[in-house]
């Protein structure tokens, strides 16, 4: 998919868009501008791209309920695995957060990136509040804050953080192009973070990412859940090539889970993703699985069903 797209020319690729209600932040001419200015230095963002990869963070090092040696454990492996990009879970308790956050600071050292992620579990003035308390560990963005339809509470937490150095992070939840006009219209969020199913198509992620451009916010996908990093790695290395052609305070999440059930899983080297460099989306997954967890046939459900049946 990435090599299809990026061949196209640049009013072909914005022929794919649909621009109603868009137009008083991107218009199709822009758009084309955009595109065809990032043609210069294409070819070595492309070798780049198959030489070293786009740099990832990880998600697996810092869920809450996980005991403090399985942090340090997990941390000391992603270190070794030349991991730098750290985000930890936080929301549940204040006092346990900064615990937490300490620990994982100390375990990564200074020089490395921390992120925080609260999956909306705080009222805006409380958001404001919680994090404050934990700007002493240098958190780049703090990552869904409030509830994800509330663009204007995004946007005060935005204004009263910037004087701390953190950003808003946000948008795995947003579900069209419009939304996103309006996080980006209103300086609420401070990075973009795509999600390659919750938008409808890839179509509808180009106009996000032209948007993101237009107004000089990074993009920084969300690539949790089964399946999401196969299919993102194709949308972000598409903005590196052919949008942004930066890669300042840009990164693409990573979760190390359920990789083995799809047929052309995503390759991370060096805390890298790899280009993918089989046809298609990456989506495709191993027939083997499929029948095993297909509900309610599947040998994965029934055997869950019995297990409930038993207790």
């Amino acid at each position: 998919m990435l090599v299809r797209v990026s061949v196209q020319d640049p009013k072909q690729i914005v022929s794919c868009i649909d621009f109603r209600y868009i137009t008083d932040a991107l218009t199709e001419e822009e758009a084309v501008d955009i595109l065809v200015n990032a043609q210069e230095g294409k070819k070595r963002r492309e070798d780049q791209m198959l030489k070293v990869g786009y740099p990832a963070y990880t998600t697996s090092c810092a869920w809450l309920g996980y005991p403090d040696q399985q942090l340090k454990q997990l941390c000391t492996d992603a270190l070794e695995g030349g991991w730098t990009k750290f985000k930890v879970k936080v929301g549940a308790d204040l006092e346990d957060d900064i615990r937490r956050c300490r620990l994982i600071r100390q375990m990564i050292g200074p020089n490395n990136t921390l992120m925080i992620d609260a999956n909306q579990r705080w009222d805006v003035d409380e958001a404001i509040s919680w994090v404050s308390r934990l700007s002493e560990f240098k958190p780049l963005w703090i990552e869904e804050p409030t509830s994800p339809d509330d663009i204007l509470g995004h946007a005060a937490i935005s204004k009263a953080l910037a004087p701390l150095g953190i950003g808003v992070a946000t948008g795995e939840q947003c579900a069209n192009r419009v939304m996103f006009k309006q996080f980006l219209q209103a300086s609420a969020l401070q990075f973009v973070q795509i999600d390659s199913c919750r938008l409808g198509s890839v179509n509808e992620n180009l106009a996000v990412l032209l948007m993101a451009h237009k107004f000089k916010v990074p993009v920084c996908p969300h690539a949790g859940g089964v399946g999401l990093c196969e299919l993102v790695q194709h949308l972000i290395l598409f903005d590196y090539i052919c949008v942004s052609a930066s890669l300042s305070d840009r990164m693409c999440e990573y979760v190390d889970h359920l990789h083995e059930h799809f047929v052309n899983p995503v390759v991370i080297q060096d805390a890298h993703y790899m280009p993918p460099k089989d046809p298609g989306y990456s989506c495709e997954m191993l027939e083997s699985s499929v029948q095993r967890h297909q509900y309610p046939e599947g040998e994965a459900w029934k055997a869950a069903h019995e297990q409930m049946t038993k207790a």
